[in-house]
């Protein structure tokens, strides 16, 4: 039997187009899956210019199981992230860090001819999840890969009577603060402006300080020094040694932003003080689903805008996106590009 679906896919000249999904035969561990909604991440603007097909946060309906498949049951309302697979053998796998196999087949790498811009999508039962029912698919779609981004770390190296600092309230931040929230760490707010003091505080931070023409952040005067600082901000230059002057010693330091300009970090700082700087990827099988679950236990939604999942509304959101007009995260919708046609 064969499937087929429609896709959309970047171009050389970074133009959306529309294009085709065929795949002849359904392995015994894969699951056929109906998409229904797509977030649109940051990494998404990195692949305009690839010829593959874009996005991986995807929503949907299961319509066929594989033979082998045991999780899974046609009708199950699934989703899937950065990480498709892992070789499930070596000592990341078994220690529940999939994420960091040295075979994992990733967004980007593997998988060009489907992603989650589209209605069809065959993926190993492995890496699907179940959305746990008090979670909207529109909502469920960015904790796939921007939820689970930042709960992981958080998880690892945080505690909830530390004192953290989140830098950037945007697609990564303000999920950042209501996971830290949620946790139950004290929870500062950093941004270039006051324009976002109002949502930081709705959303969970208990202080905020807006940093644009600061040259000495000692003069913020922020109540405490930290024990955790998350780097979620956008910009591609980063200020280390102010922020370092907030932070106590044995702090641990998390940056987010995909950047590829060099970090320059204070050595002595970092050296005398015992600062950790903790790399992170997108997450294992077991923090996927725990993501989920502490979501939906703590009320933890995305801020989303909606754009039908059309070529136009894909142009209209990544170029949204990439103009920082976004809050805080795009989801593409089948349903609004029905209503639409």
């Amino acid at each position: 039997m064969a499937y087929e679906g429609i896709t959309f896919r970047g171009s050389r000249n970074g133009q959306i187009r529309e294009s085709r999904f065929l795949q002849q035969n359904l392995k015994a561990d894969e699951v056929v899956i109906r998409i229904t909604h797509s977030g649109i991440c940051g990494t998404d603007l990195h692949f305009m210019h690839a010829d593959m097909v874009l996005g991986h946060e995807g929503v949907g309906i299961v319509q066929e199981v594989g033979e082998s498949c045991t999780t899974l049951r046609v009708g199950d309302r699934v989703g899937w992230g950065y990480t498709y697979w892992s070789c499930g053998k070596c000592s990341t796998c078994l220690t529940g860090h999939e994420s960091y196999c040295p075979t994992a087949g990733k967004y980007g790498a593997h998988h060009l001819d489907q992603g989650s811009f589209g209605s069809l999508a065959i993926k190993p039962e492995q890496w699907v999840f179940k959305i746990p029912d008090g979670i909207e698919s529109r909502y469920a779609a960015p904790l796939l890969c921007a939820g689970a981004t930042v709960f992981s770390p958080m998880v690892e190296f945080l505690k909830p009577t530390d004192r953290v600092g989140i830098i950037g309230i945007g697609g990564l931040g303000h999920l950042a603060i209501q996971f830290a929230a949620r946790m139950g760490c004290d929870v500062v707010a950093f941004s270039s402006t006051e324009v976002k003091r109002e949502d930081a505080i709705s959303l969970g931070a208990r202080e905020f300080y807006a940093t644009n023409d600061v040259a000495d952040y000692t003069t913020l005067n922020v109540t405490k020094p930290l024990d955790g600082l998350i780097i979620a901000t956008g910009a591609e230059h980063f200020d280390f040694a102010n922020y370092y002057k907030l932070l106590k010693p044995i702090a641990t330091v998390i940056p987010f932003t995909i950047s590829f300009e060099p970090m320059v970090i204070p050595t002595i700082p970092t050296i005398a003080n015992g600062i950790k700087i903790a790399g992170t990827t997108p997450s294992g099988i077991l923090i996927m689903t725990k993501t989920l679950e502490f979501a939906e236990r703590n009320n933890i939604r995305p801020i989303i805008q909606e754009f039908p999942m059309t070529e136009d509304g894909i142009r209209d959101a990544m170029t949204r996106l990439k103009n920082g007009e976004i809050r805080y995260r795009a989801v593409l919708s089948w349903q609004l590009s029905d209503e639409s046609a």
